[in-house]
């Protein structure tokens, strides 16, 4: 679409009112343009900033405007999944710490006409940053010092590769808008808002459900159903495998079954019981690993501790299951009720147990193998719930009534 000089005011103005908002408000208003209009848009936004609505825009508008962002072939791709890196934009008010507070201010001025900008940043002739230098100690120094004499020197950084989840915490002590990017040799590669940092780990934290089941961060509402489907079935036949383990047990104990055949019964009761704890004990250590409250070498502590309460709250309920157990085996005229009710508790406190150590050992484990713990490890969690309480319950049965 050829633009014409209207066009072009227009955009200008949407900009220039688009910067005065929050970007939550100022995606809602984009997202009622057009995409011819909200692409002729975009170059008059600061790139991080541009990037910042379209990411909050519906998931196929995103995919129609990713390629006409700013900066989206800048190599922010190249860093590791859910990392500062992905969420930087090009370093902007740039200066030698040399340069005077006066041609500071005149720079800064034909900046901001094009660009968004918080602080001024200091870099020595080989790009490595020295100092940031706030706007308000810039607005009332002398305008003969040079800018080294008001920087603040040795500043907080992120490294491009710290991941977001780590990122997040930092920033909770610290509130700054805009936080500088240097790589291993202290060189400014980029810069990220704080803002960016916290949306990034929200909608990190609101997938964690979703990842735990096998549904992945890039799957939205509005994704098409073909290619939910595509996203969603590897995972759900691996939990096929996985379930074909647990029948394997029952399998095993197929006489055993015949003979009582009241234990099939409860075995629905214990994997459904054993299979809440581990999923308890998985919500915890998942929301300790996210907000970076797992020290390393409290991994020990954590398995303990989850034992510890398994083998309480399976107590506590072993008692109510083995005693349904004692009176639905009465209701049956079972001459061995006592010591079913006793197969059963004692199966429902070993298997609560072993879902508590269980919960913690999974996402402790792929986190160890390098993957995210949360992907698919309510799956692992389940198959070896229902295997330990089905294989308890039916192993001691046939050893102490058969």
């Amino acid at each position: 679409m050829k633009k014409t000089a209207e066009a072009i005011r227009h955009a200008e103005r949407l900009a220039a009112a688009l910067e005065r908002r929050a970007p939550l408000d100022a995606a809602a208003r984009l997202g009622r343009h057009d995409d011819d209009e909200v692409a002729a848009t975009i170059p008059h936004l600061a790139p991080g900033f541009a990037r910042q609505l379209v990411a909050l825009l519906p998931e196929e508008r995103r995919q129609r405007l990713r390629t006409r962002l700013p900066g989206h072939d800048s190599g922010t791709e190249n860093w590791p999944e859910n990392s500062v890196g992905r969420l930087m934009e090009p370093p902007i008010a740039v200066f030698s710490p040399e340069t005077t507070v006066a041609d500071t201010r005149k720079a800064l001025r034909q900046l901001a006409r094009s660009s968004r900008f918080t602080y001024a940043y200091c870099l020595d002739p080989e790009g490595k940053l020295k100092g940031v230098v706030v706007m308000r100690d810039l607005m009332f120094a002398a305008r003969t010092l040079p800018l080294s004499e008001i920087m603040i020197e040795d500043p907080f950084v992120f490294r491009p590769e710290t991941e977001i989840s780590e990122a997040a915490h930092e920033v909770l002590a610290r509130h700054y808008p805009v936080y500088p990017v240097c790589n291993d040799d202290g060189r400014l590669i980029g810069l990220v808002h704080g803002y960016a940092l916290f949306a990034a780990h929200t909608a990190s934290i609101s997938a964690t459900p979703g990842r735990m089941v096998g549904v992945t961060n890039e799957e939205h509402f509005a994704t098409p159903w073909q290619h939910s489907l595509r996203l969603r079935h590897p995972w759900l036949q691996l939990n096929l495998l996985t379930a074909f383990l647990a029948a394997a047990v029952v399998g095993i104990f197929e006489e055993t079954i015949a003979q009582v055949v009241m234990l099939a019964v409860f075995l629905p009761v214990l994997a459904g019981q054993s299979g809440n704890t581990g999923c308890q004990a998985l919500a915890v250590t998942l929301r300790a690993m996210a907000l970076d409250e797992m020290p390393d070498g409290q991994e020990r502590h954590a398995v303990i501790k989850e034992a510890l309460l398994g083998l309480l709250n399976g107590a506590l309920v072993g008692v109510t299951a083995g005693l349904a157990m004692y009176l639905y085996a009465q209701w049956q005229n079972d001459t061995n009720a006592v010591l079913l009710g006793l197969v059963v508790a004692a199966a429902m406190i070993g298997s609560c147990v072993l879902s508590g150590m269980t919960g913690v050992l999974v996402p402790l484990t792929l986190r160890r193998l390098g993957t995210d713990p949360a992907t698919a490890s309510s799956i692992f969690v389940t198959t070896a719930t229902d295997v330990a309480s089905m294989g308890l319950l039916l192993g001691l049965a046939t050893w102490l009534v058969l």
